[in-house]
């Protein structure tokens, strides 16, 4: 069998677990890793949750510690194009090889588990068993590790990281964690272990309750955005941003990041802080700026306000609940000049996509409503119909598949545009699926 049907396999035996199956059970998970002898306690760990920006942040944050000179693995989730992107060795997606060779030592031990389980390790349970022995055996000095869904229960959570991070905590995925921040946020807490060091983001009052709770609870410490550290200022910059952040350990000027809007900026200081804390900068030390400056310049984070055309300009976007999108929209508004702008929307089908749709309504010209690849995806007609409500029947068009839908938009920001296309844009948005889907079309 070559190296490329071996991997092809792998991921077929790793689908047949139920790519979207959930059953929380970290302690499935624990007990394989103790059957591979504890690889996830080879290395120290920096571990995110939160409703948005965890992917963002710890992609700045790996990439800060890789211009510290750390070697890094980090462990993201959903993938765009390949599961390998989730498994990240020293900022690139682990090979088709090292992937299978993990496969083969992790699979049988698996077996054993769920032989004495009454419910089979999912997708994602041995995705995590997978990243966390390919950390150990590289081996990395430190893991970037975000969670999957919630905190408390996630499989991820054996790590048990010193430093704990929350982005901002929003209303999402309330089948599982809950109908009220709050709830969301007392399950995102439960990443809060004794004696680490915690970083939040500014949180609405409701869910920074829970997590100052917890951390009082396990003698954790606290360093809030707005108190210890934040944005100081801003400006848009070709490319991106320029930031001056006040970190732990002082002020960091003239920091370029890649990446568009304030919620980026946002990530920016969490992710710094981040770093600050696990290599000890504080009060009395800073890190040095221009490592600094090298790890937030190379960062990346694909999907996000990403660029993957123009004439006219193509903007994939993965915002898939109010908060997220509310972000995407200032920033389109801040940072992107658009004369015409036509949205491609897709959503999953347990998603608020009537409120999505009003967030994009003030930016875009017209929308197509389409359906991405997910089994979960909202049909295009249903979404169609919110969409109508919103917009109005003569800016909603509609088309089964995304292609279509990418060549209507495209031939719908083009007409009526005398010239030059540079102020023409598309952004596809609505769901990780769709940039996925949108991104092996355009990316080719």
């Amino acid at each position: 069998m070559t190296e490329r049907t071996e991997f092809t396999a792998v991921e077929a035996a790793l689908a047949e677990r139920g790519f979207t199956r959930m059953h929380f059970e970290p302690e499935r998970v624990e007990s394989l890793l103790d059957l591979l002898g504890s690889p996830h306690r080879a290395y120290p760990s920096i571990h995110l949750t939160g409703t948005n920006g965890k992917t963002s942040t710890a992609r700045m944050i790996d990439s800060l510690l890789r211009a510290f000179g750390l070697h890094t693995g980090r462990y993201t989730s959903p993938h765009l194009e390949t599961v390998r992107e989730r498994i990240s060795l020293d900022g690139e997606p682990v090979s088709e090889e090292r992937f299978v060779a993990t496969y083969r030592e992790v699979a049988p031990l698996a077996e054993l588990v769920d032989q004495r389980s009454a419910e089979p390790l999912t997708y994602f349970d041995m995705t995590t068993a997978l990243a966390f022995a390919t950390f150990a055996d590289a081996p990395v000095d430190v893991a970037v590790v975000e969670v999957g869904l919630g905190g408390a229960e996630d499989a991820t959570n054996v790590i048990q990281a010193g430093v704990a991070v929350l982005t901002p905590i929003g209303l999402d995925h309330t089948e599982w964690l809950g109908d009220t921040i709050e709830d969301i946020a007392l399950h995102k807490a439960g990443i809060i272990h004794k004696g680490a060091t915690v970083i939040a983001a500014a949180q609405e009052e409701e869910a920074a309750r829970p997590i100052l709770e917890r951390c009082a609870e396990v003698g954790a410490t606290i360093a809030r955005e707005g108190a210890e550290f934040g944005v100081l200022r801003r400006a848009v910059a070709v490319g991106g941003q320029v930031l001056t952040i006040q970190g732990l350990g002082g002020v960091y000027e003239e920091i370029f990041i890649p990446l568009h809007g304030a919620h980026q900026a946002q990530n920016a200081a969490v992710a710094l802080a981040a770093v600050e804390a696990f290599l000890g900068a504080g009060a009395r030390r800073q890190l040095d700026i221009e490592a600094v400056r090298e790890g937030f310049a190379a960062a990346s984070s694909p999907g996000r306000l990403e660029k993957v055309r123009t004439a006219p300009t193509v903007l994939l976007d993965g915002a898939h609940n109010p908060h997220g999108m509310a972000a995407t929209v200032t920033a389109l508004q801040e940072e992107f000049a658009f004369s015409k702008l036509v949205g491609v929307l897709a959503v999953l089908g347990d998603k608020d996509a009537a409120s999505l749709l009003e967030l994009l309504e003030p930016v875009l010209d017209s929308i197509v409503v389409t359906g991405n690849s997910s089994p979960r995806a909202m049909p295009a007609d249903e979404l169609a119909a919110l969409a109508r409500e919103v917009f109005g029947p003569e800016r909603v068009q509609v088309a089964e598949e995304m292609p279509d839908a990418i060549e209507v938009a495209v031939a719908e920001a083009e007409s009526d545009v005398p010239g030059e296309l540079a102020g023409v844009g598309v952004l596809i948005t609505g769901s990780v699926v769709t940039v996925a889907d949108a991104r092996r079309l355009l990316k080719r």
